[in-house]
């Protein structure tokens, strides 16, 4: 059980280190207006969810 505990830790450490490095992209949607701020990834979302589609793939037919 320990060992499960401290590889979701690496897990949602490195998804926060590539949500920091590919945060922000073109095409990602911004709206400001006065003191707010909203702030839709598209595009950061789309290549997320090519990469997990991929590696759910490759990890599903190797099985």
């Amino acid at each position: 059980m320990n060992k499960l505990f401290i590889i979701i830790g690496i897990v949602f450490i490195l998804f926060g280190l590539i949500g920091s490095l590919i945060g922000k992209l073109p095409g990602d949607i911004v709206f400001k207006k006065g003191n707010t701020t909203f702030y839709f990834p598209i595009v950061t979302s789309i290549i997320v969810s090519i990469v997990l589609s991929l590696l759910f793939y490759l990890f599903g037919r190797f099985k």
